[in-house]
């Protein structure tokens, strides 16, 4: 039988306790029918278990457990409130999961059209090695420009150290020629070194739908 001053206490909103179990079933007995629907919460407070019919103003942002009144049966589990930089973390991380997700949905899109555009492996690898074909011929291209303007360049520097050498003044415009030469050089190795990353990447994305094919045929991957 509950006592009236452990009723008057609930009622009142507070009751804290190291044995908060067995109290709310007896304040959950005490009540009956007239508490129908009623919550009770829990919460930890400065390390004390604490326990009421109504949430104080401090401890709305605590991480708190809801019992039903009536049958003393946990009905929900709150999380505590979140902090501005948690949030933020939280969001960041669910657009990355979006994103994620997104992305590995397109890839088997990807990977379906492609078993499909492609009958066999062969297809699959013909399709790549036109690709391959014009970054080889890009790359002989920018070797010949390559030999090309460093000729050009050692030209020029032959006039201008003949012309020192002599103790000739060395013209103003081969003075430019020199350093647009050397210019345009750099401007080709930069080129060049693009074009060599490029078909590094592209002989990695070959192997790659290769290895997604067979798996997508049931296949056994290649060794390599």
């Amino acid at each position: 039988m509950t006592t009236p001053g452990l009723q008057t206490m609930g009622m009142m909103g507070m009751i804290r306790t190291g044995a908060a179990a067995t109290l709310l079933l007896a304040f959950a007995a005490g009540a009956g029918a007239q508490q129908k629907g009623k919550k009770l919460y829990c919460w930890n407070e400065n390390g004390v278990r604490t326990c009421g019919d109504a949430l104080p103003p401090g401890a709305t942002d605590l991480a708190r457990t809801e019992i039903n009144a009536r049958s003393g049966a946990t009905t929900r589990e709150v999380g505590r409130t979140l902090t501005a930089a948690e949030r933020a973390a939280a969001a960041l991380a669910e657009r990355q999961a979006a994103d994620s997700a997104a992305a590995a949905a397109s890839e088997k899109r990807q990977d379906l059209a492609m078993v499909a555009s492609y009958a066999t492996e062969a297809d699959l690898r013909k399709s790549f090695g036109e690709r391959i074909s014009l970054l080889d011929d890009a790359l002989k291209g920018s070797a010949m420009s390559e030999a090309n303007l460093r000729r050009s360049l050692v030209s020029l520097l032959d006039q201008a150290n003949a012309l020192e050498l002599s103790r000739k003044p060395i013209p103003p415009a081969l003075l430019k020629s020199v350093r647009s030469q050397h210019a345009e050089l750099e401007k080709q190795l930069r080129i060049a070194a693009e074009q060599r990353a490029s078909r590094a990447a592209l002989d990695g994305e070959l192997a790659a739908a290769v290895d997604r094919y067979r798996e997508m045929k049931g296949e056994p991957p290649l060794e390599r």
